[in-house]
């Protein structure tokens, strides 16, 4: 299904295209890969094999995502209790010199602060389709702060960095799969994980900032 441009909302721009490019990048990568597994085994006498692991794989795939669904609906729902309790707009004030700093041009006590808030707090326990329904409920409040709707503004491009710098500190899809394959602790990841999304995410930041004071709206 081919998506028309001219029916797209600007809110979803940035969104969309990243997704678009990454899209076809990555879908180019694992064609060549694919074909190239095919042939080597075509021409090795092992097509009999690919096709056994192709479908052990896809049983594998489907299993995994069943297991993965009650995770994500556990962490969505803990969420949700977060801020029907409060939980979140308490949590919302005490991060607010941080957010502050960060979206500057974002007003006290503005809608977008509770969605980008709910945003990294997902990412962070790497639920990322949680973060994304969230993602792009920050970035329609985020739309409503914008002079020119053609064109993203510093927080919006900001709030995508970020998300696209990995932000997380329990990775929840990486864990699950070190449980399924036997490892004997699955969590042993999460320091290293906390390390380098905090070292990528803090560049981020840097890198935003910098490209910030050349450009104000």
């Amino acid at each position: 299904m081919f998506i028309k441009r001219n029916r797209i909302n600007i809110i979803y721009a940035p969104f969309i295209y990243f997704y678009e490019r990454s899209f076809y990048m990555i879908n180019t990568i694992w064609f060549f890969l694919i074909l190239i597994g095919i042939l080597y085994g075509t021409l090795s006498g092992n097509l009999g094999q690919i096709n056994n692991i192709i479908i052990e794989q896809a049983e594998e795939g489907v299993t995994f995502g069943i297991g993965l669904v009650g995770i994500m609906a556990f962490w969505m729902g803990i969420m949700n209790i977060a801020e029907k309790s409060g939980l979140i707009k308490t949590i919302s004030k005490g991060l607010r010199p941080i957010i502050g700093f960060i979206f500057p041009q974002i007003p006290k006590g503005h809608p977008a602060e509770r969605w980008i808030l709910m945003n990294f707090i997902a990412n962070m326990f790497g639920v990322g389709n949680g973060a994304t329904a969230f993602g792009l409920k920050a970035m329609k409040e985020l739309n409503t702060l914008n002079p020119d709707k053609k064109r993203a503004t510093n927080a919006m491009a900001m709030f995508l960095i970020i998300n696209m710098s990995s932000l997380q500190l329990v990775p929840l899809s990486v864990i699950k799969i070190r449980h399924d394959y036997g490892a004997e602790n699955p969590t042993s990841i999460i320091g290293l994980t906390l390390l380098a999304t905090f070292l990528s995410t803090l560049v981020a930041v840097l890198v935003g900032k910098i490209f910030e004071g050349g450009r104000r709206c």
